[in-house]
């Protein structure tokens, strides 16, 4: 399997997210070639500020690992993480982050580029324009249901 294809489970995920009217963000944590914990946000449905999808995905990984550090993981997520999130993927010690569209917003590497753990490898643009096209969408439908 290769990144584009656990990108497509994260977009499902984020799909999930969108058709809940949440920000549409997926996640999917692979460990030895199999995905062991899928999320997407859940800040509305849970009234949670924290419960972005990356933050369930991790939670979910060390459930299934038994452990607090995802050093041989990867986290594929549709849109680059928040420093909130990155601080949990420093914390643990994800071996590596994929992900599509870049947040310049809010991502962490504009904010705090240190955040995650210095041996995690970080690959970014991947399938970039579907991720980004989910996003547009979500927020025209949003601002259309406004007017």
């Amino acid at each position: 399997m290769d990144d584009n294809h656990y990108m497509k489970m994260a977009l499902q995920e984020a799909q999930v997210a969108f058709e809940a009217g949440e920000v549409p963000v997926g996640a999917v944590i692979v460990c030895q070639d199999r995905i062991i914990a899928r999320a997407h946000n859940l800040t509305e449905t849970l009234t949670d500020v924290t419960a972005h999808a990356e933050m369930q995905a991790i939670t979910a990984a060390a459930s299934v690992l038994g452990g607090k550090y995802l050093n041989d993981c990867t986290l594929y997520v549709t849109v680059e993480p928040c420093v909130m999130c990155a601080g949990a993927i420093g914390w643990a010690q994800l071996g590596k982050l994929v992900y599509g569209a870049t947040d310049e917003k809010r991502g962490y590497s504009k904010f705090a580029p240190k955040a995650l753990h210095p041996k995690t490898i970080v690959k970014m643009g991947v399938m970039e324009e579907a991720c980004v096209e989910l996003m547009k969408s979500f927020f025209a439908t949003k601002r259309a249901r406004l007017s």
